[in-house]
């Protein structure tokens, strides 16, 4: 019998390899090529002797699934109303941002609330957990704790279980099959790792939490089928020397994606933000130019954010572009056409770009709100305090319409917000008459919006002066 080949994994992107290469063709990375055994050989000709599948049609309905509350409003909007037993959640995010924190105060309200409750950490030892735990106040908490990293042990343990409502593991990364020649943490390791704990879940009917580490590009460290095989992905986003931490639903098979909670930091552990658009807006100055305020909508929440925008004369021959919350690709474009279709000469200036709270804005409705804030730090006009703006820009300058414009102003008008900039022909379902003490200024280009701040600049330097009297005259 031939001796089966060795084959070489890419520890970044799950790509296999017959040889070993310093560069994985499949992602571009260097140096992740790993040797690793080959899967066995599994019946190729003979039948494996299964049961017939039963079809269903389409007809028909299905009760919603029951869900385990985690205590914080936030995190349960996050995840669609709470957690569902017998699902898998990959929860990912920086070292530090507060993974462990948020799932431990989970773990300690469930298990408040008499369900079972169990927290194995492969990082930390017992008595780590419990100085944490302590710190936040969950000291008398009945969850149960753990520290093992062996996946024989804790799927021998797991399968004995028969109330447990939540399972979190803390973090993926360091459960290792002995079976497999592989280090922890590579793509081997965590996909045996991953796919034996949901198998366990999904027999035993409990809530499984994995905790995943990131790499330097944010994304998640291990294979990308990790996110595949569990039926939510939760990122944690925020700056470590920030207090407001936001929690994102990726992937989400039971709700909403693109869903956001909002957190802040404190001594006591991640408190719930309740209205995140009075917390982004806390310290906004409104005198202040290059600043805009965003009606935006993450997932089923509008949130009002501040744009920010400094410009400043490029000291060397090529200007910086730097950008905090938003697409660099977009700022870009949008510099283009206000430099093409407007006559703005923005070229030979550093453009610094920063969304206040350090939420990640993502849809192309944010491009009216940047561009009023470049337009507002070129001509050293601010913005009407009053003013929020949405609505995306296209190539020839065209302000082109965006999805739930009501939401928007409604968040608007509840903020004491007076005035709205949008897309032309976009009131039809949202009129000054449905929305009251609301002024809508709907535009057709982004022309129209640099002209506003023209006609500002010429109303404050007023009137021409009356020339002096001849001379001799009195």
């Amino acid at each position: 019998m031939a001796k089966p080949a060795a084959r070489f994994v890419c520890q970044a992107c799950g790509a296999v390899a017959p040889k070993w290469q310093g560069r994985c063709d499949a992602c571009g990375a260097w140096n992740t090529l790993a040797e690793e055994a080959p899967p066995p050989a599994g019946p190729a000709a003979r039948s494996l002797g299964g049961r017939r599948v039963e079809f269903v049609g389409l007809q028909g309905s299905a009760p919603p699934p029951p869900r385990i509350a985690t205590g914080s409003a936030e995190f349960d909007r996050v995840l669609g109303g709470g957690m569902v037993p017998g699902s898998a959640i990959l929860v990912g995010g920086d070292p530090g941002i507060g993974k462990s924190t948020i799932l431990l105060q989970a773990a300690a309200r469930i298990a408040a609330a008499g369900k079972r409750a169990l927290y194995i950490s492969g990082e930390e030892a017992v008595a780590q957990v419990r100085l944490r735990a302590q710190r936040l106040g969950l000291g008398e908490s009945p969850m149960q704790l753990a520290a093992a990293t062996a996946l024989r042990d804790i799927a021998t343990t797991l399968e004995q279980e028969r109330d447990a409502a939540l399972v979190v593991m803390d973090s993926i990364q360091t459960v290792w099959l002995d079976s497999l020649e592989s280090a922890p943490g590579t793509v081997a390791q965590v996909r045996a790792g991953a796919a034996e704990l949901i198998r366990i879940a999904k027999a035993r009917d409990f809530a499984l939490v994995l905790v995943g580490h990131v790499t330097k590009e944010g994304t998640l460290a291990g294979p990308r089928v990790l996110e595949h095989m569990v039926d939510a992905t939760l990122y944690f986003e925020g700056d470590r020397g920030h207090q407001f931490r936001i929690l994102r639903a990726v992937k989400n098979r039971y709700g909403a994606t693109d869903e956001i909670g909002v957190f802040e930091m404190t001594d006591r552990g991640l408190m719930e933000v309740a209205n995140p658009s009075a917390l982004f807006l806390a310290e906004r100055r409104g005198n202040v130019s290059g600043s805009a305020v965003f009606a935006g909508i993450e997932g089923t929440r509008p949130v009002l954010v501040e744009v920010q925008c400094l410009l400043s004369p490029s000291a060397g021959g090529s200007p910086r572009r730097q950008v905090q919350g938003w697409e660099g690709g977009r700022l870009a474009m949008l510099l283009a056409v206000l430099e093409t279709r407007c006559g703005l000469g923005l070229g030979m200036n550093d453009v610094y770009l920063n969304v206040a709270g350090g939420l990640r804005i993502s849809e192309p409705a944010a491009d009216l709100a940047v561009a009023a804030a470049l337009v507002s730090a070129a001509t050293d006009r601010p913005t009407d305090p009053g003013m929020v703006y949405f609505g995306e820009v296209g190539l020839s300058g065209e302000v082109r319409q965006v999805a739930q414009p009501d939401q928007r102003l409604r968040e608007a008008q509840k903020l004491g917000f007076t005035a709205a900039t949008l897309p032309k022909r976009l009131a039809r379902g949202a009129s000054p008459s449905a929305i009251p003490d609301l002024t809508l200024a709907e535009i057709g280009h982004v022309a129209d919006l640099v002209a506003v701040f023209a006609a500002k600049s010429v109303k404050r330097q007023g009137p021409p002066a009356a020339p002096p009297p001849p001379a001799g005259r009195t």
